[in-house]
């Protein structure tokens, strides 16, 4: 019904299903906020608001960065009601990266574009009043990921100072393995089908879809990179509690070469950084992670979880019980949202204020 209704408009010249989403997805603007200074720039053309709290400082603040999801392709920096809360809630400066999205700019453009605004930012603290010893690097879903592999490519900056922590929500960090228990649980579950996540990847990718099926089925993987990872990424790893809800294990693929050459970019450390290898991961920064129950991409978080704790980092944990992906999109729109995102974002706040 949704290629159906996509076809409709593009041929009516109204919009493309792209054009429509980041229309519909970047929201209402809220209302002017009377205790935050809002600024608008641009750094290297890439558009930045930055949320500071009016009143003033008794002392040097948290600096937090924030990458908004949207599968590479929508989203910007009208996402604004969590930016906000969490200057006001966190008495810190926000920095919303609005990053030039694919296929306009192709991938991996957006990373250079949220690595440039760290950048700016890192060497730009005394202008902000920022604590150089409290910057936090953040991002939801796709955002997750740039704060990731951002947080991956500082370890070798030595002359900025260190990131502090990396906050993830329900962050996407792989794309070896789409047969991973919450792909199978949640594969019919809004706001994001397993389906519309190779979709998205494909788009974000610049691809045809051509191979989307076989993808699904994993059949880009070369054998010897299955055997090389499976330490990492598998359903053996998940804990089993997150296995009851109808899990069955995947039947062995056959690797399809031509499959693995239209879409290796899936399996760079770059679109993948839980396959970074561990000299990488034991020198991340604490992390809060966060998972949502009814969300294909619970395991990424999950793995990663086990990763970073395996390699000595110390990781804060929140599970959403009744949490989906992309539920914090809904959140501050009063009867609209849901009180498991306002319980996300309250967990989210009381873990940067611990920091």
């Amino acid at each position: 019904m949704l290629s159906i209704q996509k076809q409709i408009l593009e041929k009516l010249g109204i919009c493309s299903d792209l054009s429509l989403l980041r229309v519909v997805l970047d929201g209402i603007p809220p209302r002017r906020d009377s205790k935050l200074l809002i600024k608008d720039l641009k750094v290297d053309e890439v558009p930045l608001r930055i949320y500071q709290p009016k009143q003033p400082p008794t002392g040097k603040r948290r600096g937090i960065l924030y990458f908004h999801g949207g599968a590479g392709t929508f989203g910007s920096i009208t996402f604004e009601r969590i930016c906000r809360y969490i200057a006001k809630k966190c008495n810190s400066v926000v920095v919303s990266v609005g990053y030039r999205l694919s296929p306009e700019h192709p991938y991996p453009g957006q990373y250079f574009d949220c690595l440039n605004a760290t950048l700016y930012f890192m060497r730009n603290l005394e202008e902000y009043h920022v604590d150089p010893a409290l910057i936090i690097i953040s991002g939801d879903s796709c955002g997750a990921n740039f704060a990731t592999v951002i947080c991956q490519i500082l370890l070798n900056k030595r002359d900025l100072p260190k990131v502090r922590a990396q906050v993830l929500l329900y962050p996407g960090l792989q794309g070896l393995d789409f047969h991973l228990p919450s792909y199978q649980q949640n594969a019919s579950v809004p706001l994001l089908f397993r389906k519309l996540v190779i979709y998205f990847c494909f788009r974000y990718l610049n691809k045809e879809p051509s191979v989307l099926e076989d993808v699904l089925q994993n059949c880009h993987v070369p054998e010897s990179m299955k055997q090389k990872y499976k330490k990492w990424i598998s359903a053996d790893i998940i804990p089993d509690k997150f296995k009851i809800r109808g899990y069955v294990p995947q039947k062995t693929t056959s690797y399809k070469p031509e499959v693995h050459e239209a879409v290796k970019e899936l399996l760079a450390i770059t679109f993948s950084p839980l396959l970074a290898e561990d000299a990488i991961i034991c020198q991340l920064p604490e992390s809060y992670i966060v998972t949502c129950e009814f969300d294909v991409l619970r395991d990424d978080g999950l793995l990663y979880k086990k990763r970073l704790e395996d390699n000595g980092v110390q990781v804060t944990w929140y599970h959403s019980e009744s949490g989906f992906h992309g539920i914090l999109a809904f959140f501050g729109y009063g009867i609209f949202s849901f009180s498991s995102g306002k319980k996300i974002m309250d967990s989210t706040v009381n873990y940067i204020n611990s920091l």
